[in-house]
């Protein structure tokens, strides 16, 4: 296990099982992991800072050597001021990889001490992003499998409205739909003829 405290940095919004994948392996290699979850005023988040604190509080309650923190601003000062010597990364694609060396470079620029570590997801978990959990979650789609059962509900009770619709056209629509479908389809079939 190496010495010192690592950040975990991200938005979490929502938090997924990839990040859950991370969190567990980091707190694995790391003698302390800090979860910090950004603050910025210029997104309009899903869920609230709070919201992504207690998700996260409770997803993590197990491992003894992680701890959830917020934070805005440059994450280098944030790094400085918890006395944080590495910054752990998950890099899904090579996409992320190019951002994220980027983003590597410039903390090293601005802290020469502060190292990155990039680490990969579960196989499983490896094309999951908060992004695309969030747009088939208010699409009223299964988020089952992406995300843990805690967040699931989250965003069930927050998009309340688009699950209920979504699970009502299944289970309505496709016998109400065919018989009203074929309906059409006879009166349009005799009208031509």
């Amino acid at each position: 296990m190496n010495e010192g405290i690592a950040i975990y940095p991200g938005s979490f919004d929502p938090p997924t099982n990839g990040h859950l994948d991370l969190i567990q392996r980091g707190s694995k290699i790391f003698e302390e992991l800090v979860v910090a979850i950004l603050r910025n005023s210029e997104k309009s988040p899903m869920f609230s800072v709070a919201e992504r604190l207690e998700m996260l509080r409770a997803l993590t309650a197990d491992l003894k050597n992680v701890r959830i923190d917020t934070f805005n601003g440059l994450m280098v000062e944030y790094a400085k001021s918890i006395d944080a010597v590495c910054i752990l990364r998950g890099i899904r694609a090579i996409s992320d990889y190019e951002y994220e060396l980027q983003m590597a470079l410039m903390n090293r620029k601005l802290e020469p001490t502060l190292e990155t570590v990039f680490m990969m997801p579960a196989d499983k978990y490896s094309y999951v992003s908060s992004r695309l959990v969030r747009e088939v979650a208010q699409a009223g789609g299964p988020v089952k499998g992406l995300v843990p059962e805690v967040v699931e509900q989250k965003l069930r009770e927050k998009l309340d409205p688009a699950y209920r619709f979504h699970d009502e056209n299944i289970v309505a629509a496709p016998a109400d739909e065919r018989k009203s479908d074929r309906k059409t389809s006879d009166k349009k079939r005799k009208k031509k003829a």
